[in-house]
């Protein structure tokens, strides 16, 4: 679904940000139809098999458009709440888990935990690294990334889809990105310890030139060929 409608004039920053947060929720909202034991296998109709649970609902088996999922699951990955529109109402739900096709790749069946949404949630958010390290700009090593996702716990309207972490405080060798110098959006809380490494960069190490194993039984038959020659030699002479 496209935005079509207008903004009021002036736009002001808190109306620009309400704007966003409904299209996003348009963006992230799942059409799931009702799916029973006998349902034909649903990946050949193009619907892929789920289930959703969670906050007093009962676990039920729903079936939604595979294409549909993918596209969701690409933007809201498994910390952006996902609109259920199911035949018997809306349900605010988190894509708790995916099976994945191990071969050909693909999603074949996923997990939705319903939420409350005025409560407090866990969850694990990717990191995303901006920025240039001076200290990797100098040439004196290469950054190493310890952490790619950080456990926050917050309301569901205020999870983030990932958390932005600026590397370039990193100018020498021994600075540290620590879990306690990550700028959290509002109403956003850090579960993962504040004392924890999340990026720093290491000193560059020294190539040494690899010497591939010596052939001792090359060296061995050499030997031998040579003595057998030697052995040889004075017989040849005498005739």
């Amino acid at each position: 679904m496209v935005w079509q409608g207008s903004l009021p004039q002036p736009w002001s920053p808190k109306l620009a940000f309400l704007a966003f947060l409904y299209i996003m929720s348009l963006m992230f909202s799942i059409t799931a139809k009702a799916r029973t034991a006998g349902t034909k296998g649903a990946l050949e109709t193009g619907y892929m098999p789920a289930v959703f649970y969670g906050a007093g609902k009962e676990t039920t088996s729903i079936a939604v458009s595979l294409k549909e999922f993918e596209k969701v699951w690409k933007n809201a990955g498994e910390s952006s709440t996902v609109t259920l529109e199911t035949p018997s109402g809306k349900v605010e739900t988190l894509i708790h888990e995916v099976q994945v096709d191990p071969v050909k790749g693909f999603p074949i069946h996923a997990d939705f935990l319903v939420i409350d949404m005025n409560k407090e949630i866990e969850v694990g958010v990717p990191l995303e690294f901006t920025g240039e390290a001076p200290a990797v700009k100098q040439g004196l090593g290469s950054l190493t990334k310890v952490l790619h996702e950080l456990e926050i716990k917050a309301l569901p309207k205020d999870l983030p889809h990932s958390i932005t972490v600026d590397i370039s405080s990193l100018a020498t060798l021994e600075d540290k990105i620590h879990v306690s110098d990550i700028v959290l959006p509002k109403g956003v809380v850090a579960v993962t310890p504040a004392e924890e490494v999340v990026a720093l960069v290491q000193a560059a190490k020294e190539e040494k030139e690899e010497t591939g194993p010596v052939d001792l039984s090359a060296i061995e038959v050499s030997v031998e060929k040579g003595k057998k020659e030697d052995a040889e030699a004075p017989a040849d002479e005498t005739k």
